[in-house]
């Protein structure tokens, strides 16, 4: 299930986080959390299973265009489907937007087999 970030999940988003190749650096993180917290056009969500959030997909609004800025999922839930539904929900959230990944992205969004990014 899919749910909003809140401040409470700040740890585990930033671990998370941190299997983007270009969120490495701790400086990094804590910048890219801030910016969701505070930019109204950049939204985070949170992957849960019961207790335990396994996954978390960042977008950024842009007018009609939603640019999928970060994704990551637990490696020990990795293939498992989780990524496919987390995208699969932010097209239910933002339906009739057009849903595209960015650069760091869009090799796991192919790599889920998604006809439509």
């Amino acid at each position: 299930m899919l749910i909003r970030y809140k401040k409470a999940f700040e740890k585990i988003a930033m671990g998370l986080l941190s299997f983007m190749p270009n969120e490495k650096d701790i400086k990094k993180l804590q910048q890219t959390i801030k910016q969701y917290e505070n930019e109204e056009n950049w939204q985070l969500f949170l992957w849960k299973i019961e207790d335990d959030v396994i996954g978390l997909i960042g977008v950024q609004l842009k007018d009609q265009l939603v640019e999928i800025q970060h994704i990551s999922v637990n490696p020990s839930h990795r293939n498992q489907g989780v990524g496919k539904n987390m995208l699969k929900s932010i097209k239910q959230i933002y339906e009739g937007k057009t849903i595209l990944p960015n650069e760091y992205t869009a090799a796991f969004c192919e790599n889920c087999n998604d006809e439509e990014l």
